[in-house]
């Protein structure tokens, strides 16, 4: 099988040579690991049976989820969630848990058909969540690679979407240093760590404070 992976995020790299060290023997790997190196005409030279798009932030061309089978890993428990940094909208709601969920690639955002599915905990730094991403999406993918999977339909009566989060969204105002609870602060400060632009407060002279790291105690 010829296996196609685009990214240009780190975690999903870290899943990609997981995947070649395990499958380089049987199957034949073209991994292009930035928007630089994206190159569609190399992509349809390269021929794939299985293109992964996982972190990919851009549109793909309908030429790849016509004609190829495109799969997507999505961080949160589709049909909820659809749309840009689910993570993010997950932790600052309050989530506990959310889950890995490889979905087939269609016109529309975010709604084929799921292959995998698999929970994870939202506790701990934004480094440990990307940690139990790569683990099961890299135990996913072997699995969809290997043929064991079941193709399961999106209920569409259960969608909900969020918004890609922009760099002036991670300022705490003063409303929410006064109102928000606790958790709240934590929870905005955490899920804001690099690559992601860092939360902070603007000071009395217009200057940015930022705050990559916090602890809540109870």
């Amino acid at each position: 099988m010829k296996i196609a992976c685009i990214t240009y995020r780190n975690w999903a790299i870290e899943i990609y040579e997981l995947l070649e060290n395990q499958f380089s023997e049987s199957h034949n790997f073209l991994v292009l690991k930035s928007k630089k190196e994206f190159d569609s005409q190399k992509l349809i030279s390269f021929n794939p049976d299985l293109i992964l798009w996982y972190g990919w932030s851009w549109m793909v061309e309908d030429l790849f989820v016509d004609k190829y089978n495109s799969i997507m890993l999505h961080p949160s428990p589709l049909p909820k969630y659809r749309g840009g940094s689910p993570i993010q909208n997950q932790i600052i709601n309050g989530e506990k848990s959310s889950c890995v969920t490889l979905f087939k690639m269609t016109k529309n955002l975010d709604d084929g058909d799921i292959y995998k599915q698999l929970p994870f905990s939202l506790n701990g730094s934004l480094n440990q969540i990307f940690d139990r991403i790569i683990t099961l999406g890299y135990s996913a993918t072997a699995e969809i690679i290997d043929n064991n999977f079941e193709l399961t339909k999106q209920d569409h009566n259960k969608v909900t979407f969020c918004k890609r989060r922009r760099p002036e969204d991670s300022e705490i105002s003063l409303s929410e240093l006064t109102d928000a609870t606790g958790e709240y602060l934590h929870n905005k400060i955490r899920m804001l760590n690099d690559p992601y632009p860092n939360a902070y407060i603007k000071t009395s002279d217009n200057k940015k404070l930022y705050l990559i790291g916090s602890k809540l105690e109870k």
